[in-house]
């Protein structure tokens, strides 16, 4: 059997020993004659995959105990309302910082829920984005519920190598294509959320990693299935889980923690852009027009170096 190798910015590669282990799995998860695709996801079995993914998540990014994990649906899409619903009250206001099209998605969609300001945008005169905002370039407002950023913008390949300082306001950023590529202080972020299908494991689930304080205050308008607090207490299975996408995403924690954790993760990652970068600047033919501070880690797009090619 040959193996694509998949670079694809939606569902990519997930490693070989993983998918073997799950195929392995697959007739007879450990010895209880179901497959993980046929339990209950209240079941003693599910309960116990899930409990496992939570615990080696929380281990992985170091994710203090006054935070709840969440293991939801609906995407990083999904989150672009329900961030406003939990955190934002009617009439309220909040924060959005632009260097990306995904940023773009994320300001429009709050305006349905209130009011997303333009806090600062890199976007240039023909809408491209090269560079993310220097932060003292930003505008934040005074009655902010929050301020919103996008950690690592996919398509444009514009990365934050860290967590801007926005004082007491909490943070929020879409992590879906730089989660468990490096070590994050989750302590910067009120609240941290990713689709799980670029580093983690099937598209289907999104995780949401959210401080206590910011649970609890969802509007009364709020679909149940994207209220915090009530996917919280019922451990995220307020409806039927992605069981299967779930489970698999606990196999590549266990995978990650036994190759070293994030540390050595982010040591590898750094080697390979490094040589990728390098062959794209060295190269005559190809060109990337991101700014080297806030080159990604995680995509690198290239161009022709001579556009009239």
């Amino acid at each position: 059997m040959s193996r694509v190798f998949n670079f694809s910015a939606g569902p990519a590669m997930l490693p070989a020993d993983v998918l073997q282990q799950a195929s392995e799995e697959m007739l007879d998860w450990n010895g209880s004659g179901m497959s993980v695709m046929e339990m209950s996801h209240r079941g003693k079995e599910f309960v116990s995959i899930a409990e496992a993914a939570e615990a080696d998540l929380r281990e992985l990014m170091g994710v203090p105990s006054n935070y709840k994990v969440l293991f939801l649906q609906g995407g990083a899409t999904g989150q672009f309302a329900g961030i406003p619903l939990n955190l934002m009250p009617e009439g309220g206001n909040a924060d959005y910082v632009v260097n990306g099209s995904w940023g773009k998605k994320a300001i429009k969609e709050v305006a349905k829920y209130g009011a997303g300001n333009l806090t600062a945008t890199s976007a240039t005169d023909d809408g491209k984005f090269t560079t993310a905002p220097a932060r003292d370039t930003w505008k934040l407002s005074d009655s902010a519920s929050y301020v919103h950023i996008t950690q690592n913008e996919t398509i444009e390949g514009v990365e934050y190598h860290g967590a801007p300082d926005v004082g007491s306001v909490p943070l929020v950023s879409d992590f879906s294509s730089t989660i468990l590529s490096r070590p994050v202080d989750v302590e910067k972020y009120g609240l941290i959320y990713a689709g799980a299908q670029k580093n983690i494991g099937p598209s289907g689930l999104t995780i949401v990693i959210v401080r206590d304080d910011l649970v609890g205050n969802a509007r009364s308008t709020t679909p149940m299935v994207f209220d915090y607090a009530q996917q919280a207490a019922a451990d995220s299975m307020l409806n039927t889980p992605p069981c299967y996408a779930w489970y698999i995403c606990g196999l590549v924690f266990k995978r990650l923690k036994a190759q070293g954790g994030l540390a050595a993760q982010f040591e590898i990652n750094q080697r390979k852009a490094g040589k990728l970068y390098a062959a794209i600047d060295q190269s005559s033919f190809y060109a990337n027009s991101v700014d080297k501070e806030y080159r990604s880690l995680m995509n690198v797009p290239f161009t022709l170096a001579n556009a009239d090619l």
